[in-house]
């Protein structure tokens, strides 16, 4: 099937003005002026009327627990897998799955089983290897063999530093596994990023500043997530993206806050992400390291923080859609995603133009959300 969407504002993520979009199968297959005539060929067209709406790539999401994640306070405090509906009614047609504190009694082959799992259900899904301990768990035994044999496997992640529950691992250590993911990236034509949790810790982004000054590693392979847990580290994050890392802001109640407040300190916004940490946990803290409580992280609210930098904080539509897409595709190398480009995947999100409000969802040419209601669940979802 065909299917058109006529009389829409178009961001891709520039602004391309009013354009109709002609999807066939899973593919963008013109962007522009289409001839309504193709129904005279005798194929099946599809017409979405998009007036009053926005055109926009598909939310990639760089930093999610597909099958849960947390344990910090014990095995009841292990967080759920996620559902296909909580993806993509964010707006979500691609997502990067990892683990986190637990690599013992949560596997590797289970994440890679489950991301195979979400793609059958509809949407594009990665994982990274690894969890927060260096050395870190892999499925060969070998960071750069997972990242070239697994074809879902694009980088090392997440690796935790600045954090109590981390392996507080030297920075050679850091040094070793970065680049032994960025040898399987080069060998497989993937990313080979490492992807970084960054915690409270007192020295922040230090060991990355090095890593880049003292070793021979491209400032792109490294992604650090987290960066928003103070003004120090936010600061710091700006730093090291003018170096050409990446650096990736986790979605919560302030993140819309923290976004303008990047931009006003001059911070790189190419190399700016935003992401969701869905389903991971929200563990609290006391100054002891004592857990007082703890939460479930939400796919939806990088879509609310999303709105809100727009609504709230002034950021234009031009600034703010690539933070949440082609930004993402760039440091992941994900060359068919986050633009809205002929021969790129179909991955579209159709927002009302008053509010944002989200109205369609389309992930590889097939529609996840109409009208606001999600229209694919998950296979044990009623």
């Amino acid at each position: 099937m065909l299917k058109l969407i006529k009389n829409a504002e178009v961001y891709a993520p520039q602004y391309l003005g009013q354009q109709s979009v002609l999807l066939i199968d899973n593919k963008i297959a013109q962007i522009g002026e289409v001839n309504e005539n193709i129904v005279d060929v005798g194929l099946e067209v599809e017409v979405i009327d998009g007036t009053g709406s926005i055109v926009m790539p598909g939310i990639i999401d760089p930093h999610v627990h597909l099958i849960g994640g947390g344990g910090e306070g014990g095995f009841a405090t292990r967080t759920p897998e996620i559902q296909i509906s909580d993806i993509v009614r964010s707006g979500i047609t691609t997502v990067v799955g990892c683990l986190g504190t637990d690599g013992t009694t949560r596997h590797m082959t289970s994440l890679l089983a489950k991301a195979r799992g979400l793609e059958i259900e509809g949407i594009s899904t990665y994982i990274y290897t690894g969890n927060y301990h260096v050395p870190t768990p892999t499925i060969t035994s070998s960071v750069k063999d997972d990242i070239i044999n697994i074809d879902k496997i694009i980088g090392a992640g997440e690796i935790a530093l600045s954090d109590s529950r981390g392996a507080q691992p030297s920075i050679h250590e850091v040094a070793k596994l970065v680049a032994e993911a960025r040898i399987g990236g080069l060998l497989s034509g993937k990313a080979g990023v490492t992807h970084f949790h960054i915690g409270p810790g007192k020295l922040r982004l230090q060991i990355l500043h090095q890593i880049m000054e003292d070793y021979e590693i491209p400032a792109s392979k490294i992604y650090c997530t987290h960066i928003t847990r103070s003004k120090e580290l936010v600061d710091d994050a700006i730093a090291l993206a003018s170096k050409g890392a990446f650096v990736d802001m986790t979605a919560s109640s302030s993140t819309s806050k923290w976004l303008a407040y990047y931009k006003e300190q001059g911070g790189d916004m190419d190399q700016l992400t935003f992401s969701s940490d869905g389903n991971g946990s929200l563990p609290k803290f006391d100054i002891n390291g004592k857990l007082t409580g703890i939460g479930v992280a939400s796919t939806y609210t990088l879509y609310e923080q999303f709105v809100a930098s727009v609504r709230d904080f002034g950021i234009s539509l031009e600034e703010a859609i690539p933070v949440v897409t082609s930004n993402t595709a760039t440091a992941l190398e994900l060359k068919q995603k986050g633009r809205l480009e002929k021969g790129h995947d179909a991955d579209i999100l159709i927002l009302n133009k008053e509010d944002l409000a989200i109205k369609h969802v389309f992930a590889k040419g097939k529609q996840m959300v109409n009208d606001g209601e999600v229209v694919v669940k998950g296979t044990f979802e009623n």
